[in-house]
Formats: C-alpha cells, sequence, structure tokens
C-alpha cells in the first residue's frame, strides 16, 4: 500500500510540475525547480518529524523527499517542450 502512495504522489508531482510550468509568467522551468526545492525541504522535515513516530516504514518519507525534484522536473520539461 505504501508503494501505491508513493507512485501516486510521484505522480502528482509531476502534474504540479507541468501545472506550475504553464503558471509561470516567464522562465517556467526556474519555477519548477523553486517548487522542486521546496517539495524536498518540505519531505525532509516531514521524514525527520515522522520516522521516529514509527507510523510508516522508514524509507517512505525519505522517498518522498528524494522523489520531490526529480519529480517535478519532467512535469516542467513536458509544458515547456
Amino acid at each position: 500500500m505504501v508503494v501505491t502512495a508513493t507512485i501516486y504522489r510521484s505522480i502528482y508531482t509531476i502534474a504540479g510540475g507541468y501545472i506550475t510550468a504553464a503558471l509561470a509568467p516567464n522562465r517556467p522551468m526556474r519555477y519548477v525547480m523553486i517548487l522542486g526545492i521546496l517539495g524536498t525541504v518540505a519531505g525532509t522535515l516531514a521524514a525527520i518529524v515522522t520516522i521516529p513516530m514509527g507510523i510508516a516504514p522508514a524509507w517512505y518519507p525519505i522517498a518522498l523527499a528524494a522523489l520531490a525534484l526529480p519529480c517535478a522536473w519532467p512535469g516542467g520539461k513536458l509544458r515547456t517542450r
């Protein structure tokens, strides 16, 4: 179930990158990278908080933090092509 959640979160992140690039007034990839960095920071903070709680496998919040930037980038690239 956690693997499924990781997959759909990645798909949503790609869609978020696409939407961000579509709404950007200029230099859309800059905004997409900012979105990815914010996602990485938020995911890292969430991992720091949730791993000691033991509410999910430790790899799950780490994966969300690690996948934020690599998943936002292709969404932005899809829009800017």
